[in-house]
């Protein structure tokens, strides 16, 4: 584990405070969103483009460094042996922008597919909260090893996970609100300073959000452990019922 991680409950003292629900919520946000070392890799390589694309207006060295530095994010965590899904998720989001740029000649459309995934997110958090099954239970709910239990077996969590939904899904909107109409006025380098200054804090805003609503709600369910109890207790008749039959 490197500074730029942050250790799972697991991974700390369980006599220490991770046992707490708000410390257990912190680990699991942590684990499910990549920490620090996620952020990072989520800013570098729009921050790169933008930088190198204000000084030298070319598009072509821009896009090529931009997707560069994402493969070789993706390259430290191989050899490293860390999860990879942040950082290649950061690879394709960088290389669906690379081509989309290079085939209209538009070095603002390196920023457009990145745009139009966050406004489907938001819309995604927003609907899947009406339909009953918010989209950040869906998310960290295997994470909390609680899977859909909450949907079910857990209405206080469900709620919790319906206001996190929605905090996401406003917080998305209102950034898309400020993101779209730079897209069609401002030119390639104000929308990407924009862009990477708007990266990090409506990120740790939702996060907040997520962290304090789910402090509050009751614990999840572990339904791996109920298996496991399930499992142990169905050996243990099977062992019963062998000694019966011996006997």
């Amino acid at each position: 584990m490197t500074s730029l991680d942050k250790p799972t409950a697991q991974e700390r003292d369980p006599d220490g405070p991770a046992t707490t629900p708000q410390a257990i919520t912190e680990a699991a946000l942590f684990e499910a969103f990549g920490g620090v070392r996620g952020m990072v890799e989520t800013v570098l390589p729009g921050l790169l483009f933008v930088t190198i694309f204000t000084i030298n207006k070319d598009l072509h060295i821009s896009a090529i460094a931009a997707l560069a530095v994402s493969l070789l994010l993706v390259a430290v965590r191989l050899i490293r042996r860390d999860t990879v899904k942040h950082a290649f998720s950061g690879v394709f989001g960088v290389a669906f922008g690379v081509v989309f740029a290079m085939m209209t000649g538009n070095a603002k459309d390196f920023y457009l597919p990145g745009m139009l995934y966050t406004l489907g997110l938001a819309l995604a958090y927003i609907i899947t909260t009406l339909a009953g099954a918010p989209l950040i239970g869906l998310i960290l709910g295997p994470v909390f090893k609680e899977n859909l239990s909450w949907r079910t077996r857990n209405p206080g969590r469900k709620k919790a996970y319906a206001k996190a939904s929605w905090a996401w899904g406003l917080i998305l909107l209102a950034k898309c609100a400020i993101l779209f109409p730079l897209y069609w006025w401002a030119d390639t380098t104000q929308l990407g300073w924009v862009l990477v200054a708007l990266k990090i804090p409506p990120f740790l805003l939702a996060v907040y959000l997520t962290w304090v609503f789910l402090a509050k709600a009751p614990p999840p369910i572990d339904v791996f452990a109920e298996m496991e109890e399930q499992k142990r207790a169905e050996k243990e008749r099977e062992a019963a019922a062998a000694q019966e039959r011996e006997g």
